[in-house]
């Protein structure tokens, strides 16, 4: 049982109008078809409540007419013979009494006369009541022979009148008129339609042209605006939602200026710092070829002064990186690459081949900027011998049209609050940790250079370290520099 009520509440789920202008329609139509339904329906019912009213007023005269007229002439008190000449006079199906006498071959239908006979008894006037006698509507009439005296008091003589009227034809009538209301409300099923129509779209044009306008500011369009249209709530929302509109393309374009100031503020520091540190870099290289002839303290200072210097160049260059992403300047320089020799040409290059094992089974083609992977490799495998512990490993595979790099280490792993913005620029893995040799930015860059090939790169927490996977293309979309 419940599940047969789930059944039907999924079905009706299913049938019910979804969109704004199917429900709507349907709305209106049902509304107008109702309402002209509920109005013929009513004006069919008051038609045949006349009809009916009318016809049993008009038998029932007709039928005290009739006994009115012979009454006068009857014998009092009236034998069989009398009872007889007064069933005639008022026609067939007909029933006369005088206490215990009845008139001769009464064919009075017996439904309703026992109760009939007890009303006028009881009220001595006329009573009508409508009965269906074998499946046909028919008319109870019964009333009293009253008798006028001189001084003018109408008394019962004790004759009862009991007749029967047939209502086939009237209950006809009722009929037609039936027939009638619930045609004039099939007719106004195509009008509601219409006039549905007309009325949806009248609405819906103002919401259509506020979802157009949504559409095109979601896909960027600032400037985009719908023109207010009379003064009703949908002018007063279209109104609101310039508004917004006006106040997001301020907010968009302060924030676009803010975005270029500080793109353009780190651009012009780092070029202006290059000068100057290259001179400065040269002067450190020089006292730490002569920093092991200097005392314990000098050589220790000359120590820090190099290190910081080297992380500041470092620093300085990568932010010069950055503002090139930022200014959409940064291409690439393709050409054919083995991924595992480029892997062990990196590890190499810093001296970290006995530290890092490298794991490929034999040559993984790609075409790739040699420059750019060797950055992204350096700054993975650099993070990992910093952050992460023994062993690290970077695993080079082809992966169907895609290389698939990935880089583990046996370290805690990442923190939660720090996985979701490893990639963030100058975000540190550990926040106590304020002087490190990274810039903060290495990450950043490596995400940068490998969407700059149309790859990904991700970090995730394996159980046993992180890992950091990078996937590139096999085979670039385009030419060099186009995507």
């Amino acid at each position: 049982m419940t599940g047969g009520l789930r059944r039907a509440g999924a079905w009706a789920h299913r049938l019910r109008p979804r969109g704004l202008r199917a429900r709507l329609l349907v709305a209106f139509v049902l509304v107008t078809v109702v309402g002209a339904a509920a109005a013929a329906w009513a004006a069919a019912g008051s038609a045949g409540t006349a009809l009916v009213g009318g016809a049993q007023e008009r038998l029932t005269g007709t039928v005290a007419d009739r006994v009115g007229a012979l009454a006068p002439e009857l014998d009092y008190p009236p034998d069989r013979e009398t009872l007889d000449r007064l069933r005639a006079a008022v026609g067939p199906n007909t029933l006369v009494t005088y206490e215990d006498l009845r008139s001769a071959d009464a064919d009075a239908p017996g439904p309703g006369l026992g109760a009939v006979r007890g009303a006028v008894r009881e009220r001595n006037r006329i009573v009508v009541r409508r009965i269906t006698d074998g499946g046909t509507p028919r008319l109870l009439v019964g009333m009293p022979v009253m008798l006028t005296t001189p001084d003018g008091e109408r008394t019962p003589s004790g004759i009862e009148v009991y007749t029967v009227r047939d209502l086939s034809g009237i209950e006809g009538q009722v009929d037609v008129l039936t027939r009638s209301a619930g045609g004039a409300s099939a007719l106004a099923l195509p009008l509601a339609v219409l006039l549905a129509l007309l009325a949806a779209r009248g609405v819906l044009r103002p919401v259509r042209d506020l979802r157009d306008t949504a559409r095109r500011l979601a896909d960027g369009d600032l400037g985009a605006r719908t023109a207010p249209q009379g003064a009703d709530e949908l002018a007063a929302l279209t109104s609101t939602v310039n508004e917004m509109a006006a106040s997001l393309q301020a907010s968009m374009a302060q924030m676009e200026r803010m975005r270029a100031d500080a793109r353009r503020f780190a651009s012009d520091v780092s070029h202006e710092l290059r000068t100057p540190l290259s001179t400065l870099t040269a002067v450190v290289d020089v006292l730490a070829s002569e920093a092991e002839e200097m005392e314990a303290d000098d050589r220790e200072s000359v120590e820090l002064a190099v290190a910081e210097t080297r992380r500041l160049v470092r620093l300085v260059e990568d932010l010069m990186e950055v503002s090139r992403f930022d200014a959409g300047s940064a291409d690439l320089r393709l050409e054919e690459a083995d991924a595992a020799e480029a892997v062990r040409d990196c590890l190499r290059a810093r001296g970290w081949t006995d530290r890092v094992a490298v794991e490929a089974e034999g040559r993984v083609g790609l075409r790739a900027d040699r420059r750019r992977l060797d950055v992204i490799v350096a700054n993975l495998v650099g993070n990992a011998l910093r952050h992460g512990a023994p062993p690290v490993r970077v695993h080079v595979a082809a992966d169907g049209d895609e290389v698939r790099i990935e880089v583990d280490d046996g370290g805690p792993g990442l923190s939660e609050d720090v996985l979701p913005r490893v990639f963030d620029r100058f975000s540190k893995g550990d926040a106590a940790r304020t002087r490190s040799p990274g810039s903060g930015l290495g990450l950043a860059i490596a995400l940068e250079n490998a969407r700059l090939h149309g790859g990904d790169l991700t970090a995730e927490n394996t159980g046993g370290g992180a890992q950091f996977v990078l996937r590139l293309p096999r085979t670039p979309r385009g030419e060099e520099g186009e995507w």
